[in-house]
């Protein structure tokens, strides 16, 4: 049975254990990582704490992507871009030792995130209107570079999927996905540009804070775009790890309302990703089929950091039912679907 959080609080009590597991549509609970008890020694603690701000542009033509990660022993600065017409993904990515000079806000609410080099200038920032995106990249693509300024409009009534889940004893995952935030500003590719427009662009975001097993694996799949209506819609669907009777993330994104989901089953072959897959729930509400037509393999290896991520882009169709039973049918909506095995 999935709790729903309705009391605000602490994330950890002063023992290192979670105060609280479930999920709510908004983020209730502070996260108060200082509190995090999982090692005798304290001071290695810093090293297996993760923290993340993924986020993630939808444009008629064009997938953009900026990260900021903290990954204890090390930070990870990324960007990567599709063209869907050409089929052309670029991504180029830095690994900061230490993760020196990464700046992430306690909670997903406030705050900003930031990391600047000779190389690179990212700076995410909640503000009363949004969430505002700026990236810039001189050497990206071989010097033909890239810069992004996006604001990405959050209506005070917007709901999220915010999950608290244990992993094991005394670690843990907090996270918030976001969907379907109208997209406003200006995004620049070597010598495209291409302006964005609230009518046609969403953005999404995943935050994550957390401490995990040192190998993990996980599924998750998401998607923010519109019907032919003109209504918003997006998906947010995952497994793999933690402890999920209390929560899952799995929800359908409706014009800005959650609408929640249960357990889901991703089927599909390995290592054979680009063959269709199928995403189908516990409880009858969800059965999508996804078509990849782009695959971005992401491989990390520094020696106790490990990880390699299968990120498809696809098409989703299929059927999904809201909280009242209603069908919506789902034709052709662009996400992704992805496979992620990790030892961090």
């Amino acid at each position: 049975m999935q709790t729903k959080l309705t009391q605000t609080g602490k994330l950890l009590d002063p023992q290192g254990k979670l105060t609280q597991v479930g999920w709510s549509l908004q983020p209730i609970l502070d996260c108060n990582l200082e509190y995090a008890r999982f090692y005798d020694i304290r001071i290695f603690q810093r090293f297996r704490i993760k923290r993340w701000d993924y986020y993630a542009i939808f444009t008629p033509h064009l997938f953009f992507s900026a990260t900021i990660a903290d990954l204890g022993y090390a930070g990870n600065i990324f960007v990567y871009i599709l063209d869907y017409a050409r089929n052309e993904l670029h991504e180029e990515g830095l690994v900061i030792p230490f993760s020196r000079g990464i700046q992430l806000p306690r909670n997903s609410d406030q705050g900003a995130s930031f990391f600047q080099d000779k190389r690179a200038r990212l700076h995410f920032e909640v503000l009363p209107a949004g969430r505002h995106i700026q990236v810039s990249w001189p050497a990206f693509h071989g010097g033909r570079g890239i810069s992004a300024d996006i604001l990405l409009h959050q209506a005070a009534d917007h709901e999220s999927m915010s999950i608290v889940i244990p992993i094991m004893q005394r670690r843990f995952y907090y996270n918030r996905k976001i969907n379907c935030l109208p997209a406003e500003g200006s995004l620049r590719n070597g010598d495209q540009h291409e302006s964005l427009s609230p009518e046609s662009c969403l953005g999404s975001l995943d935050w994550g804070r957390g401490v995990w097993e040192y190998k993990s694996f996980w599924n998750w799949a998401s998607a923010s775009g519109f019907l032919p209506d003109g209504q918003t819609i997006g998906l947010n669907l995952g497994c793999g790890f933690g402890d999920l009777t209390a929560a899952t993330e799995n929800c359908l994104v409706l014009n800005g309302k959650v609408h929640k989901l249960a357990q889901v089953n991703f089927t599909y072959l390995s290592p054979d990703f680009m063959r269709p897959w199928r995403i189908t729930d516990s409880e009858r509400r969800l059965d999508l089929e996804f078509v990849p037509f782009k695959e971005r393999l992401a491989q990390t290896n520094l020696g106790i950091i490990n990880s390699e991520v299968h990120q498809m882009f696809g098409r989703y169709s299929g059927m999904v039912s809201t909280d009242d039973g209603s069908k919506i049918e789902i034709n052709n909506l662009i996400g992704f679907a992805e496979e992620h095995q990790a030892r961090w």
